[in-house]
């Protein structure tokens, strides 16, 4: 009983007491390494990159994963924040070493419009001369267009001089130079003493120049002459089908957009034009089922209408007879009606068939038989006999006509 007795005012003492307080509990971690941390893009770290950055080999392999669920490329740090193998901690630490936009409040990543397009984004006032590829980056430029935007700061000496000289980089669009001008350090006006170094220290190559034709020379003549190849098929184009095959004159030459006046002008004293005269068509010995689009030209025909008549005559295969010529859509009647009166036809040479041996594919293709070619190709099968096949067409007088031309 004593015993007891003491027990319970052993308990009673020991819960009557003040509570103490608990120690507080501090969880040792790995020593943050964001001192020793630099810009990264998450788009490009592999499997060993982000383990450096203190992620473990199951946590890298979850990251990686998720880039891939989400399209292979993160969009924005909002994005890559939504990984649950980074903790928020460890988010904080490595926000801001990362090169992505933020997020907009529509939900789409800072610095992309509407059509998902990267849009240029300008934290203050700057001098491009003293901007990195990687700055350009920052900014919204892709990485070919950053390349390219120090390539021509480069080629003008390493500085851009001035806004004009600025707008002039092509890879800069009148739309993302609108954005930047503001900002801009650089002088308005591009000095007048300016020289471009590029251009200065570059030996020019002197052409050796001769006598020459323009309509004789080829590919690689107009090369000799210090023409890039582009430029030289540029001018033998210019010269065949604009010109339908040769400069008449001087004049014609120069107005050919990639030969400069500057060039014309080194060149000039060597152009000689064969002043020979043009042979003019005798029309009343040319066939009309041989003329050319340019006799038709030459005729006084425009384009439009002389190239619908050769257009017709190579559908049909060839014409029967002048009324055909006068039949073509788009031509100029009155003129035609001319050269059907003084020049021949010869129809020989145009093919005809029955219609037992006419090729389907000719069938089909003629201009007068396509619409019936099928049935010809049906009735043929059990009436391989001509007559038979013309009275079960049952075709209009004028239609049935048109393709007798055709038949043998």
């Amino acid at each position: 009983m004593v015993t007891l007795l003491t027990i319970l005012l052993a308990y009673q003492k020991y819960t009557s007491r003040e509570k103490e307080p608990f120690p507080d509990v501090k969880f040792i971690t790995s020593t943050s390494n964001s001192a020793n941390l630099s810009d990264f893009d998450p788009n490009t770290l592999d499997k060993e990159q982000w383990q450096k950055l203190g992620f473990s080999e199951k946590q890298t392999a979850t990251i990686l994963k998720y880039k891939d669920i989400v399209g292979g490329k993160f969009m924005s740090k909002e994005q890559l924040k939504k990984c649950y193998a980074i903790s928020d901690e460890k988010f904080r630490e490595l926000e801001s070493f990362i090169l992505l936009p933020e997020i907009t409040e529509n939900g789409k990543p800072k610095g992309f419009n509407a059509y998902g397009k990267k849009e240029i984004t300008i934290s203050g006032k700057f001098n491009p001369d003293r901007l990195s590829a990687n700055d350009w980056l920052k900014m919204g430029f892709s990485e070919r267009q950053a390349e390219a935007i120090l390539k021509y700061r480069n080629y003008l000496g390493g500085s851009f001089i001035s806004k004009e000289k600025f707008k002039e980089c092509f890879i800069i669009s009148p739309e993302n130079y609108s954005k930047l001008e503001p900002y801009l350090l650089l002088p308005a006006k591009t000095p007048e003493t300016f020289q471009n170094p590029a251009k200065n220290s570059t030996v020019k190559t002197r052409v050796q120049y001769y006598s020459f034709d323009p309509n004789q020379l080829d590919l690689e003549g107009w090369k000799t002459f210090g023409f890039s190849e582009k430029q030289a098929i540029t001018i033998i184009n210019y010269r065949d089908r604009n010109l339908l095959g040769s400069f008449k004159s001087l004049d014609d030459l120069q107005k050919c957009f990639v030969i400069s006046a500057e060039k014309f002008q080194e060149m000039k004293p060597y152009i000689k034009l064969q002043e020979k005269q043009q042979e003019k068509t005798d029309f009343s010995k040319t066939d009309l089922n041989t003329i050319t689009f340019r006799q038709l030209i030459e005729f006084g025909l425009d384009e439009k209408s002389a190239g619908s008549i050769i257009g017709f005559r190579k559908k049909l295969g060839g014409f029967i007879n002048k009324q055909q010529i006068l039949s073509t859509y788009n031509i100029d009647q009155d003129r035609i009606q001319k050269l059907i009166s003084i020049a021949p036809l010869n129809s020989s040479d145009v093919h005809r068939y029955s219609l037992v041996d006419a090729p389907e594919e000719w069938l089909k293709n003629h201009p007068y038989f396509k619409y019936s070619a099928d049935k010809i190709i049906f009735y043929r099968i059990s009436n391989p006999d001509d007559r038979k096949i013309w009275k079960l067409l049952k075709l209009k007088p004028e239609y049935e006509e048109r393709m007798r031309l055709y038949v043998k």
